[in-house]
């Protein structure tokens, strides 16, 4: 049994899908993604084909987070709908068998674009990709998540006052010092929080390009991954992640697009592809889009400080990244009170 992020007891792995999985024939062979801040993510190969194992990191950790059992479930449920979701082999809710919970899925043979500017690729092929990005989310806010059997994925009630609650209080309790900006951003969407306008649906919770497989030789997605922030929520969350990341600047670290001309690489622009978005799910709009933005940003910061918490803790799945991460918590905050600002 492995209580290491970085790595897993291949004999372990090797014995228990010997007994649990249907086709699984050994030698196999254990690599560690560098990607997955939150659950450690590791690709299994064998003669025969490649599995992807997601595991919770070991230790002590935030109530309610690290929930592979609720990625599992949401990704299964998917099946055969229009969101592509990679295939779900099995979950182990044993923490006997490596350390941690874990499940395993379907590798998908694609590829993955880092940095929504899509360095290298064609106007032609980055329009494609948008427009692909913008149609699965839009798919995925119209699933009947009573058909599919998530009708109590998520509980009742305002989602955006359930959400700052439960980040707010993830964020104290991974709390390492004083950050102003974040206190004056939590009391800010707390007090201009809008009415809720009864629209509920199945969210993401972190959707992005870099969370989404794509075909080797084409645009079309071959899955949306990371489903551990997914509930039944408000649509308006996943679009307003969507636009934040883009604030963001581009290279290795903000891994957005900021202060480039979208136009000439044939991206669109943030109202474009909300426009784009209203239009497949018949909406006339969005108002007060700045609150959702800031949400984001409010979201994500409470999500990395958390990281760095579990970097300084050491159970980190990468320290070192980890650590990086923390210096924008304050970041983050910022933009948020730009955002609603307008």
């Amino acid at each position: 049994m492995s209580d290491d992020t970085q790595s897993l007891d291949l004999d372990e792995v090797d014995a228990y899908l010997r007994a649990n999985l249907d086709g699984y024939h050994g030698p196999l062979t254990i690599t560690k993604f560098a990607v997955g801040q939150s659950n450690p993510t590791f690709r299994l190969d064998t003669p025969d084909r490649s599995y992807v194992l997601r595991r919770k990191p070991p230790g002590e950790l935030l109530k309610s987070a690290h929930a592979v059992d609720r990625e599992f479930r949401v990704q299964r449920a998917l099946a055969g709908s229009d969101v592509p979701v990679p295939q779900m082999y099995l979950l182990c809710e044993d923490d006997g068998v490596i350390g941690s919970a874990f499940y395993v899925m379907e590798h998908l043979d694609g590829r993955n674009f880092f940095e929504p500017s899509m360095k290298g690729e064609s106007n032609e092929t980055r329009s494609a990709v948008m427009a692909e990005m913008n149609r699965v989310l839009a798919a995925l806010h119209m699933v009947d998540a009573d058909a599919v059997g998530l009708s109590d994925y998520g509980p009742p009630g305002n989602y955006f006052e359930r959400q700052i609650g439960r980040w707010t209080k993830q964020y104290r309790a991974s709390e390492t010092g004083s950050i102003p900006g974040m206190d004056a951003l939590i009391e800010a969407l707390q007090t201009g929080m809008p009415e809720d306008d009864g629209q509920r649906t199945l969210v993401h919770g972190d959707y992005r390009i870099d969370n989404m497989m794509f075909e080797k030789n084409g645009t079309k997605c071959l899955g949306v991954l990371d489903w551990e922030l997914s509930t039944i929520g408000h649509p308006y969350a996943d679009l307003a992640a969507v636009i934040m990341q883009w604030q963001m600047p581009p290279g290795k670290e903000g891994r957005g697009l900021a202060g480039i001309d979208r136009a000439a690489l044939g991206l669109p622009s943030d109202r474009e592809f909300i426009g784009d978005y209203c239009r497949r799910r018949g909406l006339a709009g969005i108002d007060n889009f700045g609150f959702y933005l800031a949400f984001n940003f409010f979201r994500m910061a409470a999500i990395i400080q958390g990281v760095y918490k579990r970097a300084l803790d050491g159970n980190a799945s990468n320290p070192e990244r980890a650590k990086q991460l923390g210096q924008y918590v304050p970041v983050f905050a910022q933009h948020g009170l730009k955002a609603l600002k307008g």
